[in-house]
């Protein structure tokens, strides 16, 4: 859902705005409420945080984020899972997590639900690339298939069960196929 303002507002002030449930979004000026998340979007965020943060938190290689607010390159987007690696998570006075993330994630992890643009989706990934994201991954439950963008490689799509879906060169350990990514939403 697109939300046309009387006046076209800017970035600082779209952060000044009261949160939105779902997450709204500030891409090119324009402010992009994403859609609510449904069963097997929200299975597969649980599942890929749970399995990604099992291999790299307690290591100190990096953490993944749900539905994280990133803000950088003129955008203010918030990727279904953003992972950091460690050293480049923000922290606060205190030495804890921020919360706010001015910068862009390592991998960015998109989801995509039936009611969303993947055009739209797919240029957030493109933008996190652009501005230094390692890998990003674009997830649809719907033909269970996942597209992989790497920095100045061509797009990759996996749809075979075998596949290996490639992860960040900093995620040794972490393995995953496409049927082991899909066969979270069995019960």
């Amino acid at each position: 859902m697109v939300k046309s303002p009387t006046k076209p507002l800017t970035l600082e002030e779209f952060l000044k705005l009261p949160e939105t449930k779902p997450s709204s979004e500030y891409i090119n000026g324009q402010i992009i409420q994403k859609p609510m998340p449904q069963g097997k979007h929200s299975k597969l965020r649980g599942e890929l945080l749970s399995a990604i943060n099992e291999v790299v938190e307690n290591r100190k290689i990096a953490l993944a984020f749900p539905e994280l607010r990133c803000i950088f390159g003129g955008r203010s987007i918030v990727p279904d899972v953003a992972v950091f690696a460690w050293e480049r998570i923000p922290l606060d006075k205190r030495g804890e997590v921020a919360n706010v993330f001015p910068t862009y994630p390592d991998w960015t992890i998109e989801i995509l639900s039936p009611d969303q643009s993947q055009t739209k989706v797919t240029g957030n990934i493109l933008h996190c690339l652009k501005h230094g994201s390692r890998l990003g991954w674009l997830i649809d439950p719907g033909d269970r298939s996942v597209l992989i963008y790497s920095p100045k490689q061509k797009p990759e799509l996996l749809q075979e069960e075998q596949e290996i879906l490639q992860v960040p060169d900093l995620f040794s350990g972490f393995q995953l196929t496409v049927g082991q990514l899909f066969g979270w939403l069995k019960l």
